[in-house]
């Protein structure tokens, strides 16, 4: 999980010492030459029971079935492989009920072939639609990591280890959103949730994002960068009310937080959102700020109206940032996720730790199945030893340390 994105949750656990691995029926019939085998078998089966039964029975038309089953498991190729091994056996099973003489096995082989010839032009238009839908899922998933970049484990003096879970199942970001920078100073995060959801949220959630990579590194003062982020969010929304009579009722919660490099204390800069909280040796402090700001697309566009809050850090403690999908979590009697009571039972030390005991002690919350309505963002940073500060003749090209 270093630095990367945790999508799917929870994670499935190791099999127990002794439990059966071997391979599932599914495979065995979809992979290789199962399909054939398959389709050996139910050939064998009926043309079997057709010699056992009667000649008055006929059962040679049951050999439609074959390239049938054969086309949902397998491609174009092996069904009609099946489907030439089914009129093969349709034909012995007429000549043992002594059908040669009439129309019934010509009857059966022209089933046989239709049923067949339908069955592989459907297959091959499915195949089709499988291939276009996997291209697009990889266009889609690129722009996704593009939009929402995994972070480096390691930032300047910082250890950092970040996770996101999308409500949508099909999707890998949603309306939250999370960014890191490295400025002339320190390491700056940016963390936060959009008002929405779907398509809206997330081209939201890049117009915040994408003003943030641009203005983290040359803005100095985090008043001025905050103000900076409004300023931008706010024509993102005038811009898209254009067409969307809604878009000015969007808005932004955001937490911007700097660590310098020293590591002694943190600032931040919370508009709107969930503070974070501070774990360190089973105590946990919640770093609550003294004045909030309204959400972004709600605030201010002078630097003077944001107040940075100060608090210390050093080595030893881990922070934890996350958004309110992590507080709105609920289990099947309605009660909510109790994080704070998570987080000050952590038992670790490392940021990946804490990361997985939280969504470990969400998973149990909802059942072992997280199906949530809202997105889940969360950053765990830490101060890591054996950092050496860049002098400053190199300190402008070694924005991310790795």
């Amino acid at each position: 999980m270093k630095g990367g994105i945790l999508r799917r949750l929870p994670r499935r656990r190791a099999a127990p010492p002794g439990a059966r691995t071997g391979t599932s029926w599914v495979t065995l019939l979809t992979q290789g030459h199962g399909p054939l085998g398959l389709a050996l078998f139910m050939i064998g089966s009926i043309v079997a029971a057709g010699f056992i039964l009667p000649p008055t029975e006929h059962l040679a038309s049951l050999m439609v079935v074959v390239p049938a089953t054969t086309a949902v498991l397998a491609g174009a190729w092996t069904t009609a492989l099946s489907a030439a091994l089914s009129c093969v056996a349709a034909f012995v099973l007429d000549v043992h009920d002594n059908l040669l003489g009439t129309t019934i096995p010509a009857v059966h082989q022209l089933e046989i072939l239709l049923v067949s010839a339908f069955v592989i032009a459907s297959r091959n238009i499915r195949d089709r639609s499988v291939r276009e839908l996997m291209e697009v899922r990889i266009v889609s998933d690129t722009i996704q990591r593009v939009l929402l970049r995994p972070l480096p484990p390691r930032i300047g003096p910082l250890l950092v280890r970040a996770a996101y879970h999308a409500s949508h199942p099909y999707a890998q970001i949603g309306g939250d959103l999370y960014a890191v920078a490295r400025s002339a100073t320190g390491v700056r995060f940016l963390i936060g949730d959009v008002r929405g959801k779907g398509l809206t949220a997330v081209e939201d959630a890049e117009a915040l994002l994408g003003a943030f990579r641009g203005a983290a590194r040359r803005i100095d003062s985090l008043p001025e960068l905050v103000a900076d982020l409004e300023h931008t969010v706010r024509g993102h929304f005038e811009e898209s009310g254009r067409t969307d009579a809604n878009a000015l009722e969007r808005f932004i919660t955001a937490l911007v937080l700097e660590v310098p490099d020293d590591c002694a204390e943190i600032h931040m800069v919370s508009c709107g959102h969930p503070p974070p909280y501070m774990a360190h040796r089973s105590r946990t402090r919640l770093l609550s700020p003294a004045e909030p700001s309204p959400p972004l697309g709600l605030g201010s566009l002078n630097a003077e109206d944001y107040v940075v809050d100060t608090f210390p850090f050093g080595s030893g403690p881990t922070l934890l940032l996350y958004t309110d999908g992590a507080l709105e979590a609920r289990n099947g009697e309605g009660q909510f996720y109790d994080l704070a009571a998570t987080v000050a039972a952590w038992p670790g030390s490392q940021p990946e730790e804490l990361i997985q005991h939280v969504f470990d002690g969400l998973s149990a919350h909802v059942g072992g199945d997280i199906t949530l309505e809202d997105d889940i963002a969360m950053i765990a940073v830490q101060y890591g030893d054996g950092y050496r500060p860049a002098s400053p003749a190199t300190s402008g090209d070694r924005l991310l340390t790795s």
